[in-house]
C-alpha cells in the first residue's frame, strides 16, 4: 500500500511552511485539505498560498470550485484520492495538508460519504425555525437523534446542525449511523498523519496577527467584489470565518472594530475545535509548531531513512554544515543546510 504523508493542525500553525519545503526535499506534491481554499475568488481571507510561497511545488484542490457551488465531503474525497493517484504515477510523494477535520477523516479512514440529495424545502424550514425558536433548539433535537455526531459539533455551528437534522430526515439513518457503514472498506493509501501542535498563547497571537495582515491585505473589499458579484448565492462559502463577519458590517450589523474582533474570537474558537478533532484521530503524532522546520521534517521522516534520498540529503546537508561551521555561522540555513 502506497504511503501519503498528512500534516494537519490548527489555523496558523504553520502547515503551509512546513510542507512546502518537505515537499522540496522529498520530491513530493501537495493536496489540500482545507474547505474555503477549495473556492476561487477568496484568497486572502482563507490564507491562500500564492504563487510565490508555494516555490514551485505543485499545489491540488487549491481553487477550482465556484463560491456558489456547494462542494460536498464526498466529492472532496475522490478529488483528493484522484489528485493522490496522480502524484504517484509521478513516482513523487503525496503529502495532504489542511485543517478541515472531515476531509482529513474522510481520507485516512477511507469514509464513503453518501450523496445525500439537499432537501431545499426542509432546509428552508429549518432557517425559518432557527430564526423563530433559534439555534439552541435545532441543536437539541439533533443531539436527540444522534448524540454521538452532536459531540463533535459546537451548539454555534449552525450548518453542521441543520446537516444532522438533514441527513435523518432524507435518508432514515443518523449521520454516524452511515459513517459506521461507511468505513467497511478502509482506506486506500497506508497514511502516516502528523499533526502541529503549537503552545495555545503563541497559538492565538499568531492567529490575531494574521486577522490583522488579512484587513490590511485587503479583506474587506476581496468580500465586497465577492458579495456584489454573488450575493446570497454564496451559499457555504459565506460562511467561512472572516467573510460572513465581513457581510455583518456591510449590513451594519456590527462595526468594524466589533467586526474584527469577532473574526479573531471566532478563529481562535475554530483553532480549539480543530485541535480537538485532530486529538482523537488514531496513531497521530504531534509535533512542535515552534520547532525549527527542519527538525519537525526529520521527525515526519524517521522510518524512511533507507530511502537513498534521505541518505543523499543527509550527506548534502553534512557537507554543507561542515562548510558553515568553518565560518562560525550559527544560522538556521547554515545549521540545517536548508
Amino acid at each position: 500500500m502506497k504511503e501519503v504523508i498528512v500534516i494537519c493542525g490548527p489555523t496558523a500553525s504553520g502547515k503551509t511552511a512546513l510542507s512546502i519545503e518537505l515537499a522540496k526535499q522529498i520530491n513530493g506534491e501537495i493536496v489540500s485539505a482545507d474547505s474555503m481554499q477549495i473556492y476561487d475568488e477568496m484568497d486572502i481571507g482563507t490564507a491562500k498560498p500564492t504563487e510565490a510561497e508555494m516555490q514551485g511545488i505543485k499545489h491540488y484542490l487549491i481553487g477550482g470550485i465556484s463560491p456558489t457551488t456547494r462542494y460536498s465531503v464526498s466529492q472532496y474525497k475522490k478529488d483528493a484520492e484522484d489528485a493522490i493517484a496522480e502524484i504517484i504515477s509521478k513516482d513523487k510523494t503525496p503529502i495532504v495538508v489542511g485543517g478541515t477535520g472531515l476531509y482529513v477523516n474522510s481520507l485516512i479512514y477511507g469514509i464513503e460519504y453518501p450523496e445525500i440529495e439537499t432537501d431545499l424545502e426542509y432546509r428552508k424550514t429549518l432557517e425559518e425555525r432557527e430564526s423563530k425558536e433559534g439555534l439552541e433548539q435545532l441543536y437539541n433535537e439533533a443531539c436527540k437523534i444522534d448524540k454521538e455526531a452532536m459531540e463533535k459539533i459546537s451548539c454555534n455551528d449552525k450548518k453542521r446542525i441543520m446537516r444532522v437534522l438533514e441527513i435523518y430526515k432524507t435518508t432514515g439513518k443518523t449521520k454516524t449511523q452511515l459513517e459506521v457503514e461507511s468505513k467497511l472498506k478502509g482506506p486506500k493509501y497506508n497514511y502516516r498523519v502528523f499533526a502541529i501542535n503549537i503552545e495555545r498563547k503563541k497559538l492565538y497571537e499568531r492567529i490575531n496577527k494574521r486577522v490583522d495582515i488579512m484587513m490590511d491585505s485587503g479583506l474587506i473589499e476581496e468580500v465586497q467584489d465577492l458579495y456584489n458579484k454573488y450575493g446570497e448565492n454564496m451559499l457555504t462559502s459565506v460562511q467561512a470565518i472572516g467573510y460572513k463577519e465581513v457581510i455583518q458590517f456591510f449590513k451594519k450589523e456590527i462595526t468594524k472594530e466589533e467586526m474584527i474582533d469577532k473574526i479573531k474570537m471566532e478563529t481562535r474558537r475554530y483553532a480549539k475545535r480543530q485541535i480537538t478533532w485532530f486529538k482523537k484521530i488514531d496513531n497521530i503524532r504531534w509535533i512542535n509548531g515552534l520547532d525549527s522546520i527542519q527538525n519537525n521534517i526529520e521527525i515526519i521522516l524517521e522510518g524512511r531513512k533507507n530511502e537513498k534520498w534521505w541518505y543523499r540529503k543527509k550527506q548534502e546537508n553534512k557537507k554543507d554544515n561542515n562548510r558553515n561551521n568553518s565560518s562560525n555561522c550559527s544560522c538556521l540555513w547554515c545549521i540545517y543546510g536548508v
